[in-house]
């Protein structure tokens, strides 16, 4: 790899690949695996079974816990001794929120977000898993999560237009992945896809990765 990273971010819809992806690419960067925590989140299952009363705990709590987490990868003396692969970006917090909480607890959410996100630098890269409903769908029912089988098909449809309206102003570089063409768990080349794409970098705005 000819590029040196800091730290590269995976997003994309419930669903899409992203913990997949950060594996393997830090895996071939040698790079430092930052996976998002929510398996002990007591608020998770919760808010899909009763959304309008749990979502505001929910998003408080990834709040606080992804910019801990984030922080304490970026101050350590490591980070430019190998990049950080991270499963998500900051901003996630934001994006759901903005779906899940009602007027008056999105505005103090974004009063709190403003004053920890204002303490994290961006990634290098956004590598963005667009991927469509149905292979979403399948993904969610493959890894089995109890409390994932019941999330309507117009809440995940809701976050990808949610992320593609941030993706248009993204403050950072992005990658886009078609998820319909690549496949990291059963073809080897789509790493090697991807791992080319990133030697090309660095470039502005949004990039589309082409198959070739």
């Amino acid at each position: 790899m000819s590029v040196s990273f800091r730290h590269i971010a995976i997003e994309g819809v419930i669903g899409a690949g992203k913990t997949t992806v950060a594996r393997l690419l830090a895996e071939q960067l040698g790079g430092r695996l930052v996976l998002e925590s929510f398996a002990d989140n007591p608020f998770l299952p919760r808010f899909y079974a009763a959304p309008e009363r749990y979502a505001f705990p929910l998003e408080l709590s990834f709040l606080a816990e992804r910019f801990q987490q984030l922080k304490s990868v970026i101050s350590s003396p490591d980070l430019f001794r190998q990049p950080v692969v991270s499963d998500y970006i900051f901003q996630k917090s934001a994006l759901f929120a903005r779906i899940n909480l009602d007027p008056a607890e999105y505005n103090l959410f974004q009063t709190m977000d403003r004053l920890i996100g204002a303490q994290l630098p961006n990634p290098d890269l956004l590598i963005y898993l667009n991927a469509p409903l149905q292979q979403l769908r399948s993904n969610i029912e493959g890894r089995g999560r109890d409390y994932e089988q019941t999330i309507p098909d117009a809440y995940l449809l809701k976050l990808g237009e949610s992320y593609r309206q941030f993706l248009k102003e993204a403050p950072f570089p992005v990658l886009e992945i078609d998820m319909r063409t690549l496949d990291f768990l059963g073809a080897p080349e789509s790493l090697k896809t991807l791992l080319k794409a990133l030697n090309a970098f660095p470039w502005t705005g949004t990039h589309i990765l082409e198959i070739v």
